[in-house]
């Protein structure tokens, strides 16, 4: 559990997370007024700490927080290894997403290195909004750890990778905004100035591939390579030594890698495909997108294991109407099949509040939130209920930016950053 023994300003740690709800949510040892049976004192007095911790490790994170504030010993479970421990082996998996506010994805691009770094976008990049779907709630998460010049480019497993903006090679932060962790990672050996990052976090393993933006010059760059990261608890690690040439003429605009498996997918533009990274085979491939000439704002995301393409069709002038599609990805790996589309009558007010400016997509889960760009308005996809809603807006960051977001799986702990304290090289 060496993830656990980190240098953390305690203090700030109980106030990193506030929430706004519409439903009430007082914790049952906090409850008021009349006294039911069930929360009779003389029966919840007498259960045993370790049954007493085992309920609240099935607490969502908001409220494990909250029930933090009812005594001492409570607010300790958070650094008991013990409580972790049973928690890891118990806690259900919670599929939510977790936004930032951006003035643009590109916008430290041939940043001057001696003008002063813009407070503001610093804060508006360290605090981050997780966005519950099964609740509609929103929270904030602070990352106060952070420090100037990165902006976050992946999650996974619970944890944030953070990317310096600055041209050359990388350096790499992977966080931990529940726990309050920051765990640094080697610098890339390539010099890049806005690459692809995908990550993919389990148990036992940690995965990040940094994928083209190559600088070729001071003024140029080139979609050329790929180098990857990999440790996992078998004592096997690659840092950086693993490298893999792009296929020609890709354009990687999106900045974003989607895992699935031992696979990243990420979009090529002009014209429209789907670039795929097998880790195992250290090779590239490439799918043909589905109606690729009538695409509008493809995004690729992950809904219930299937990789699903999300994107507006647009075809009038073959009489058919507009709309917003969603395609899973087959079995064969190279075939498409539409799986829903939005409602003629919602996709109307999208498109009017989108006015062309196109949207960004990320999926967990059973869901996927579709945003506008340029606004803090998004729409809510529930592939089990089949159902499409707004969701209401961002009560968080006084307004301004544009909402960039990631899958996000929230966990207390994430003992596999341990790994890295183990490498024998030195960084």
């Amino acid at each position: 559990m060496e993830a656990f023994n980190t240098h953390i300003n305690l203090p700030c740690i109980p106030y990193a997370f506030t929430t706004i709800s519409s439903a009430s949510c007082a914790f049952p040892g906090s409850i008021t007024g009349t006294v039911t049976p069930w929360m009779d004192t003389r029966i919840w007095s007498r259960l045993p700490h370790r049954l007493i911790d085992r309920i609240i490790a099935f607490l969502p994170p908001a409220a494990f927080f909250r029930s933090r504030s009812v005594c001492k010993r409570w607010y300790a479970l958070l650094f008991s290894t013990q409580f972790l421990e049973m928690y890891l082996q118990v806690s259900p998996l919670r599929h939510c997403f977790i936004f930032f506010k951006l003035k643009s994805l590109k916008s430290h691009i041939y940043k001057n290195n001696n003008a002063p770094y813009n407070i503001d976008q610093n804060r508006l990049n360290c605090e981050g909004y997780m966005f519950d779907p099964q609740t509609i709630t929103w929270h904030c998460l602070s990352f106060p750890l952070i420090p100037p010049g990165y902006s976050p480019s992946s999650s996974s497993g619970g944890l944030i990778c953070w990317v310096s903006d600055e041209a050359g090679p990388k350096t790499i932060f992977l966080s931990n905004p529940l726990f309050g962790s920051l765990t640094p990672l080697p610098s890339t050996l390539r010099p890049r100035l806005f690459p692809s990052v995908g990550l993919s976090v389990s148990n036992s393993s940690i995965d990040i591939v940094l994928a083209g933006d190559d600088m070729i010059s001071p003024y140029a760059v080139k979609n050329l390579t790929t180098e990857s990261f990999h440790i996992d608890s078998s004592g096997f690690y690659s840092i950086w030594g693993t490298t893999s040439s792009l296929p020609r003429l890709c354009s990687l605009e999106s900045g974003q890698m989607i895992n699935l498996r031992t696979k990243f997918y990420c979009m090529n533009y002009s014209p429209f495909s789907v670039l795929t990274y097998d880790i195992s085979s250290n090779l590239w491939c490439k799918i043909q997108a589905p109606m690729k000439r009538f695409l509008r704002s493809p995004n690729l995301v992950v809904i219930n294991n299937k990789l699903v393409l999300v994107a507006a069709v647009e075809k009038s002038k073959l009489n058919v109407p507009k709309s917003l599609r969603l395609w899973a990805l087959q079995s064969c790996g190279a075939a498409w099949a539409e799986i829903d589309r939005m409602p003629l009558q919602l996709y109307a007010q999208f498109e009017a509040e989108e006015n062309g400016r196109g949207f960004n997509c990320v999926g967990n889960g059973e869901y996927a939130a579709v945003v506008i760009r340029g606004s803090g308005k998004a729409v809510l996809f529930d592939m089990g209920m089949k159902r499409w809603q707004w969701i209401p807006a961002c009560p968080y960051g006084n307004g301004g930016g544009e909402l960039h977001g990631f899958a996000y799986n929230p966990k207390l702990a994430t003992p596999v950053t341990g790994l890295l304290d183990q490498l024998p090289l030195p960084f």
